[in-house]
């Protein structure tokens, strides 16, 4: 960040938006199911994260991943997660598309009761901004309980 001084001795602040490469991914990878975001998130290695992390992922018109962003790091059980962070950067990024995911730390996938109310919540505000959620996953760890270490909202009719 950079301050610029005025008259009267206040700064002025001047924002910006950093990005990093922290990824390679093929050219034009689309995320075509919740496999593939899971896989993406996998790389990512958010499974192995001790707090929940929030993420949107950037798809463009064709649902390729254009990047994603962190938008909270909550505590082990819970993130919180507003539709401002959400979307702020989706808009300036030129978003069509988002897929919302986080993580358990639990290694336990299945949504919570908060998990579903922000997502109605989320896909309600997408409306109105015009940013089509596509999905929301949760990525949790393997187990031998479970078939897979990933839930998808979409696939569990929940958006």
């Amino acid at each position: 960040m950079t301050t610029t001084h005025t008259s009267n001795g206040k700064s002025v602040w001047e924002y910006s938006l950093n990005r990093r490469k922290v990824l390679e991914i093929q050219e034009g990878e689309k995320a075509k199911c919740p496999e593939d975001i899971a896989r993406f998130l996998r790389a990512l290695g958010i499974q192995n994260e001790e707090q929940e992390r929030f993420l949107t992922i950037v798809l463009d018109v064709k649902n390729n991943i254009k990047g994603f962003f962190t938008v909270t790091v909550g505590l082990i059980d819970r993130a919180q997660v507003h539709a401002r962070e959400v979307y702020r950067t989706a808009i300036l990024q030129g978003a069509s598309k988002i897929v919302l995911a986080h993580n358990h730390p639990s290694g336990d996938p299945t949504p919570s009761a908060q998990d579903i109310d922000c997502t109605r919540d989320l896909v309600a505000a997408s409306k109105i901004i015009g940013i089509e959620v596509m999905d929301h996953v949760i990525l949790g760890l393997p187990s031998p309980t479970r078939s897979r270490d990933y839930m998808s909202f979409r696939e569990e009719n929940l958006l």
